[in-house]
């Protein structure tokens, strides 16, 4: 049997939004599907319990659960960065457990269309397999991540820094 599809459908599928949160890390904004975000923290309620360097840097109690936090600016080679005012944690629930991301900031909830997401140039798959493309907004260039991917702990390679997560 042979799939059936209205006239403009496929035009009606282009014009469905999709929201996005997006975050400041190291300079540039990156967005990430608002569905696995389960909630929104200022860095200064964490309870620290690793050594400068680390990518894994603290953990959060939230509803009873532990959940471990990965400092992104570290993971992303930028260093740990003394937290400000707007350093804010992403509490995400990923289909494998829920884990925490230290970012510079969350700027807002953005909506998407497929046709305002271009895919990203000059990668090769196996890269960067996280980066889902480059949203436009309002002018602003948003680089789009797929989350439970970017998170997902990685095997390292013969060639790969020794850094295994994000």
């Amino acid at each position: 049997m042979q799939p059936t599809t209205t006239p403009g459908a496929a035009a009606i599928a282009d014009t469905l939004y999709a929201p996005y949160l997006s975050f400041r890390l190291g300079g540039l904004e990156y967005g990430l599907h608002y569905g696995s975000v389960q909630e929104l923290r200022p860095l200064k309620e964490l309870d620290r319990f690793s050594s400068q360097g680390e990518v894994l840097q603290s953990v959060a109690v939230s509803r009873g659960v532990i959940i471990p936090i990965v400092d992104m600016r570290a993971a992303f080679g930028g260093g740990h960065a003394a937290p400000d005012p707007s350093t804010d944690v992403i509490i995400l629930q990923l289909s494998t457990c829920v884990m925490g991301m230290v970012v510079d900031g969350v700027t807002d909830i953005v909506s998407l269309a497929p046709a305002d997401i271009t895919p990203v140039a000059g990668l090769g798959a196996a890269e960067a397999d996280y980066l889902l493309g480059v949203g436009v907004v309002d002018g602003r260039r948003l680089i789009l991540v797929d989350i439970d991917r970017l998170m997902a702990v990685r095997q390292p390679s013969a060639t790969s820094s020794p850094m295994q997560a994000a």
